[in-house]
């Protein structure tokens, strides 16, 4: 019996170190299982076995932290490229691979003592990729943590689900459509409370505010009308009034820093420009310290849940490292799109905060670094004329989404349904990374 026992002891530690060793024939990998055969070698029953696991963890833990992944270092003083490049990224310590590796296994192994001094017990809870891809864009943003999700609006809701029935939320009233009917359908009826006022007008966020008030959401650039929220001077007030404060930074990622400019907790749908190829479906919550409500948020995310997959997390993370050079680009190219459509006769109105025109263009000149790939604009006559320029173009594709490669156009009264605030002239624009002048040209001809 006991010389079995050994037997299977030995089998289980010698095949650990095989699996996580750079290589069988390494130095690592023969001492450490030479070491952890000579330990077991010299014990001859179960009792012995058990008076030697603390020198085999020993030896457990040395061999697991020498084999971990090992992220590349980087830090706050890197520019914003540099970061995005090598942020949550790291070389394989078993193979050298370059490129992260995708770990698609739903279960890891125990330690011979039942711990998990690797890290990763169930991928539910945690997962290499998913652990890459919130160092990666938490680095980014300047946070110190991040939970990631399987889509944005599960990251939103994850933000309020950590909330508690009777507490205040004052968003934003030109925010993602989703998010207002998140909280108008299904968290009005946990018991939150919520009101939506024009965070771009300061005197109306202070009237707001209540005494239970734990949450302010903003979103900005908005949607669809690109309003922009003084991120500053909406932090200071709340903070005031003892509130946390949220920024959506779904449209302008490594543009603005809402963590310098006061924002506690930022949000980004990461299906969108990290992904940036409209073909995976993620979100993420990246807090800029760790406190009691990120650990609520952390706890909503493996007990519910909605995490995203393993080869999503690997796609998202992928899509970062060129993160800021196609924001550059999508900002280019819609700061000529938007210059166009100003001075065109068949459009009333141009939403873009880049314009001198725009009502927020001195403060996002302020707190973004470009602005962005998104605008919208109001066609004269209505309905009628703003759905025959969808049919027309041949370049932009009818689609909702944004922040792709491709430059989509969409009828927002349409898409939002019941219940919309979009005007019915009102089109929305995802700029993506053509040609300006042919998507000016598609533009015009669709105009006409």
């Amino acid at each position: 019996m006991s010389g079995a026992w050994v037997a299977h002891a030995s089998r289980v530690l010698v095949s650990a170190s095989r699996r996580n060793s750079l290589s069988e024939r390494s130095p690592l990998a023969e001492n450490g299982v030479s070491a952890e055969k000579s330990v077991i070698a010299k014990t001859r029953s179960p009792t012995r076995v058990t008076r030697a696991l603390p020198r085999l963890r020993k030896l457990q833990r040395t061999k697991y932290r020498q084999m971990r992944f090992k992220f590349s270092m980087v830090t706050p003083e890197m520019k914003i490229e540099t970061l995005a490049v090598h942020a949550g990224h790291g070389i394989d310590p078993a193979t050298g691979a370059v490129a992260t590796p995708i770990y698609l296994s739903t279960t890891f192994e125990r330690d011979i003592e039942g711990t998990y001094s690797r890290g990763f017990m169930y991928t539910r809870n945690n997962n290499p990729n998913r652990e890459a891809l919130e160092r990666g864009i938490s680095a980014l943003e300047g946070g110190a943590v991040a939970a990631a999700f399987g889509s944005g609006t599960g990251a939103t809701m994850s933000i309020l689900q950590a909330l508690a029935p009777g507490d205040h939320v004052l968003a934003h009233i030109d925010a993602y459509y989703g998010t207002s009917r998140l909280i108008r359908e299904i968290f009005l009826r946990w018991g939150l409370e919520a009101d939506f006022v024009d965070m771009s007008d300061l005197a109306a966020v202070k009237k707001a505010l209540k005494p239970n008030t734990k949450l302010a959401w903003s979103e900005t650039p908005s949607n669809p009308l690109l309003k922009i929220v003084d991120l500053a001077a909406v932090a200071e007030i709340v903070h005031d009034a003892g509130a946390l404060f949220v920024c959506d930074n779904t449209w302008a990622p490594v543009l603005q820093r809402p963590f310098d400019l006061g924002a506690d907790l930022i949000l980004h749908s990461t299906t969108k420009y990290f992904g940036g190829h409209c073909d995976v479906l993620g979100g993420i919550v990246v807090a800029k310290t760790e406190d009691d409500f990120v650990h609520r948020i952390r706890s909503i995310q493996y007990e519910a849940g909605a995490v995203p997959s393993p080869f999503d997390c690997w796609l998202i993370l992928r899509g970062m490292r060129t993160l800021p050079w196609r924001m550059r680009a999508h900002s280019e190219n819609a700061m000529k799109v938007a210059n166009f459509l100003a001075q065109n006769r068949k459009v009333a109105r141009v939403h873009y905060p880049g314009l001198q025109s725009h009502p927020g263009h001195e403060i996002a000149a302020g707190q973004m670094s470009m602005f962005g790939g998104m605008l919208s604009f109001e066609v004269k006559d209505g309905r009628d004329a703003a759905m025959s320029v969808t049919a027309k173009t041949k370049i932009f594709i009818r689609a909702t989404s944004l922040g792709g490669v491709e430059s989509l156009i969409e009828h927002r009264a349409s898409i939002e349904g019941p219940g919309t605030t979009s005007a019915e002239g009102l089109l929305r624009l995802s700029i993506g990374l053509e040609n300006a002048d042919d998507l000016i040209e598609d533009l015009d001809q669709a105009l006409r």
